[in-house]
Formats: C-alpha cells, structure tokens, sequence
C-alpha cells in the first residue's frame, strides 16, 4: 500500500483535532500546553508533506524555524507555568482568573 499525501494529511488533522479538544476540554496548564504543542506539530508534520509531495524543500525549511521557535516558546512557557504554580499552588485555569501576583 502506498502512503499519499492525504494519509499525512488525516494524521495531521487527527493531531490537530486532539490537540483542540485538549486546549477547549481540559483545565491543567500543563495539559492545555502540551495540547497546543501537539496542534504546533501537527501543521509541521503538514507542511513536511505538502514540502515532499510538490518536492520542494520550502516547508521543510520552515519546519526546522518552527521547531527552534517552539523550542524557545516551550522554555518560557514552562517558566512561567512553574512560576504561577510557585505563586498560587494551582495549575488550574479557573484558579487564575487575574494576573495579578
């Protein structure tokens, strides 16, 4: 059987349907964090197809930007969902309803 662009692509949206429910269900930071790294990873993984399938290394270029990004994004993240844990013994979105220290 051969993989197409549009197994990739249904993967893809899969991953990004996952992570959207995560971000809109669940409660936990941490949770609603990973969940928007899973939507980050799915449009990668869509755009590495779209790069092999017209074979054209744009995306895949793109990608590796993406992925340095990310990687700076998750650092802050985490600092800061480490330091509002630090403040208000909570991880919950509900508990931090202002910004406020």
């Amino acid at each position: 059987m051969h993989v197409g662009l549009h197994h990739y692509l249904v993967v893809s949206a899969l991953l990004f349907g996952l992570g959207l429910f995560g971000v809109l269900a669940r409660r936990n930071l941490l949770v609603i964090y990973m969940s928007l790294e899973l939507m980050l990873n799915a449009a990668n993984l869509a755009l590495v197809a779209f790069s092999r399938y017209n074979a054209n290394l744009n995306g895949q270029v793109m990608v590796f930007f993406v992925i340095t990004v990310a990687a700076a994004e998750v650092a802050v993240g985490l600092a800061l969902i480490v330091a509002l844990y630090r403040k208000r013994q909570t991880a919950h979105v509900e508990d931090l309803t202002s910004l406020r220290f």
